[in-house]
């Protein structure tokens, strides 16, 4: 049952005790995720076969991707707190089971290729709903606020849960990194259950009729697709997300370490220069959260998606490991903000009845670009260098900074007070 919150004087995000579980829970449950991928990248390579453990973490991208929208409508259908108690409850079940099989056999291909794509399924049910929570738990004016929160959270659930993950596997093995993943997921559980929801606005008399006519999922989809198209913040800011995905993750993930083998940086050349990146993209996170709200949000989000498009072509050009460390960290400041002020945006603009679906489109850019942009980069690099393809998805990149400042709706968008 949903709870609501008596009224009451909005309190900024980071002192809101309601917010503060629901980042506790987030929290909780990325650290969870990144020991999860730990354990099972070990456990895949344990089974002796290159190909079977590249199935393994290929295989929760798919339904991850094929599913995301669906998860939207259920958020919307049935409530996202409702939605993120039982995906996570679902996934600490599911890999505690994983872990006790592997503690009683060794791992094949075929048990963690299934575990992996319910995985993935249950993680299509939960990154919409978690996304959609935070304008049902605070002001419109904190949504900028919990949205660097999130940032900082999902920074440090990286810093926190890789080595974690690391230290379980040389402890215990796989099983009891897994073990441990299974709790941290247990964990968020009594968080999420403690949260209280601020009440739906009454919706407009058409969202009211839209909803008469959508009697199954399947309308909800084409309901809340159409939502998108017609609204006219919501369709370009779209299509910025997508635009910058497309020309960002490829570059900053397989093209650099393609890039850092190219220059004889080695591993350890590329691990400061993530650093550098991570460092950026944490600043970012930590202003938007100490400031809570950046005056013309619109206009700021196209110049510094402009700008970090320019860093990424400049990283394929500089001749040291520090300079191309210290445009890492310029591009993760700006492109952090940037991606940061997009998702306030988009939590202010949506309708509420609409969020969970709004927000399965957005997140959906983000996992399904992902692991096609990384074979189309790899290919691209072998038959161009990286040069060039630096540049081709800096250009990409910026063109959504253009899209931004060309628009008068997205160039002159602002953020509640």
């Amino acid at each position: 049952m949903t709870v609501t919150a008596a009224a009451a004087p909005v309190r900024p995000a980071h002192r809101d005790p309601n917010v503060l579980r629901w980042l506790g829970a987030y929290t909780a449950s990325m650290i969870g995720d990144s020991v999860y991928f730990m354990a099972l990248a070990w456990a895949a390579a344990r089974t002796g076969s290159a190909t079977g453990a590249g199935l393994v973490l290929a295989a929760g991208s798919l339904p991850r991707a094929l599913l995301m929208l669906g998860g939207g409508v259920l958020a919307d259908r049935f409530g996202p707190r409702r939605i993120v108690i039982g995906s996570d409850a679902a996934r600490a079940l599911l890999v505690l089971g994983l872990a006790a099989v592997l503690f009683l056999t060794a791992p094949t291909v075929a048990v963690l290729v299934v575990v992996a794509v319910l995985f993935g399924a249950v993680d299509a049910l939960f990154l919409p709903a978690v996304g959609a929570l935070p304008p049902r738990l605070t002001a419109p004016g904190q949504l900028a606020r919990v949205q660097g929160l999130r940032a900082l959270a999902a920074r440090g659930s990286t810093i926190i849960g890789a080595p974690m993950g690391g230290v379980a596997v040389a402890a215990g093995g796989p099983s009891l990194a897994l073990a441990a993943a299974g709790v941290l997921f247990a964990l968020s559980l009594p968080l999420l259950l403690g949260l209280r929801l601020r009440p739906l606005p009454a919706p407009a008399a058409s969202d009211e009729e839209a909803a008469t006519k959508a009697p199954d999922a399947w309308h909800d989809l084409v309901d809340g697709l159409r939502y998108i198209r017609r609204h006219p913040l919501l369709g370009p800011l779209m299509l910025v997300i997508a635009l910058s995905e497309l020309g960002f993750v490829g570059p900053l993930n397989l093209g650099l370490i393609l890039l850092s083998e190219q220059r004889g940086w080695g591993a350890s050349g590329m691990g400061w220069i993530v650093a550098g990146f991570a460092g950026g993209a944490a600043g970012s996170a930590l202003l938007l959260a100490v400031r809570g709200r950046v005056p013309r949000a619109g206009l700021v989000m196209g110049v510094l998606a402009l700008v970090g498009g320019a860093g990424i072509a400049a990283l394929a050009q500089v001749p040291s490991v520090a300079a191309a460390a210290a445009i890492a960290a310029a591009v993760g400041l700006t492109a952090g903000l940037a991606g940061a002020l997009c998702g306030a945006l988009v939590q202010t603009a949506a309708d509420p009845v609409y969020l969970g679906r709004v927000t399965s489109v957005s997140t959906l850019f983000t996992y399904a670009v992902i692991p096609l942009s990384y074979p189309v980069t790899g290919a691209a690099v072998a038959l161009w260098g990286t040069g060039p393809v630096y540049t081709v998805s800096a250009a990409v990149c910026a063109a959504g900074g253009v899209l931004g400042l060309a628009l008068s709706v997205l160039r002159r968008a602002e953020l509640p007070r």
